[in-house]
């Protein structure tokens, strides 16, 4: 074994040994990926369930006490009925309900008649995707209603088009299967940056990066020895949430574990050569540390596409999209997770994530300290 390569291994011994001496550093690579897993997974939807909603029914009759059953029914809605509309918008006021279905007086005999007879759906818009999925889930309640009513008479409902829908990739419309594989991009971010932006401000901060420059060892050697051993707690924190997502949360994956590890590796090395950068220009923990979670996390969580769809941005904030590193790695998580190895999503973001790493990979070489100042 050449003298660089004893080198190399005693930087990386070296650090591991710092690791086992702070356990931030295992807490931030193992600890960290299962509170926020179990948060977002257990705690985040973007689903509505059990809304309550008010009904107000004017005359009661078989009709529409067939109607109400199926809110009565349903695992969207928590039905309360109410004597009057006055009284249930008082209740939407107060938020104690979110939505109001009013079934007037003469609902009965104009439905009997082949009249129209309109429902009214008064809906709180506060929360505008609550509100859209609300009147969609109301409009189911209906269309389901008025099609078993006309097979109960041996009708066949008058319709013009007739709309057959197949929802692929996703099958069960659940949130947390979208959710949870975007978190662990925003995962992978916090673990790369965090981990080694606080690494060489800490050397700076003990007085060590001095005896480290003193030595015979090179930049790359010490940059390498930084790195290393914290992709392996980064891709251990990965396997974590991996394997959390698909045992504990049931998120189905579809495409290849290992397109997934190189995708991990690839975004892993760019947010180790981002927080490494951070740490080089900062000097200070706490600084860098506060910078690495402004540059990196808040992006990842706010302009990845992990929550909010990148397409209803304005241009200029799409444009910049394109600088967020989480932005590709949240495309292949979702891609492989839920669709399978798509390589005409895969392979264009996976290069820009190479060519993304390289650059803060050649930055932080660049500059990284040679000597005193």
């Amino acid at each position: 074994m050449n003298a660089a390569c004893q080198r190399l291994l005693g930087l990386i011994r070296k650090e591991f040994l710092q690791v086992l001496r702070d356990p931030s550093s295992l807490a931030i690579a193992f600890a960290m990926p299962v509170f926020l897993l179990l948060l977002f997974g257990y705690g985040v939807s973007l689903d509505a369930r059990h809304v309550p909603i008010g009904l107000v029914v004017e005359h009661v009759s078989p009709e529409s006490r067939s109607f109400s059953a199926g809110f009565d029914y349903s695992d969207y809605f928590q039905a309360h009925y109410f004597r009057d509309l006055r009284e249930a918008r008082q209740a939407l006021l107060s938020r104690k309900i979110n939505a109001i279905v009013h079934l007037q007086a003469d609902f009965e005999r104009r439905l009997n008649a082949s009249e129209p007879a309109p429902i009214q759906v008064i809906v709180n818009g506060v929360d505008a995707n609550t509100a859209r999925l609300t009147s969609g889930y109301v409009q189911g309640v209906w269309e389901t209603w008025i099609n078993a009513r006309a097979e109960s008479q041996g009708l066949t409902p008058m319709r013009a088009v007739q709309l057959e829908a197949r929802v692929w990739y996703n099958s069960g419309l659940r949130s947390r299967n979208f959710l949870v594989p975007g978190l662990i991009a925003v995962i992978m971010t916090l673990i790369g940056a965090l981990l080694t932006a606080l690494v060489m401000a800490r050397e700076w901060e003990r007085g060590t990066m001095e005896a480290l420059i003193s030595t015979p060892v090179s930049v790359r050697e010490v940059l390498l020895g930084k790195l290393i051993p914290y992709y392996l707690l980064g891709m251990g924190g990965m396997l974590l949430s991996i394997g959390m997502a698909v045992f504990l949360f049931q998120v189905p994956l579809v495409g290849s574990l290992w397109v997934l590890l190189l995708a991990g590796t690839l975004f892993l090395l760019a947010a180790l050569g981002m927080g490494l950068l951070i740490s080089i220009a900062a000097k200070n923990q706490f600084v860098a540390g506060q910078i690495a979670i402004v540059v990196t996390f808040l992006p990842a969580f706010i302009l990845s596409g992990f929550i909010f769809n990148i397409d209803s941005m304005p241009w200029p904030v799409q444009l910049f999209t394109h600088l967020v590193t989480a932005r590709y790695f949240v495309a292949i998580l979702q891609t492989v997770f839920l669709a399978g190895d798509i390589w005409e999503v895969i392979l264009p973001n996976a290069l820009a994530l190479l060519l993304m790493a390289l650059a803060f990979l050649v930055l932080a070489l660049w500059r990284a300290p040679r000597r005193l100042e």
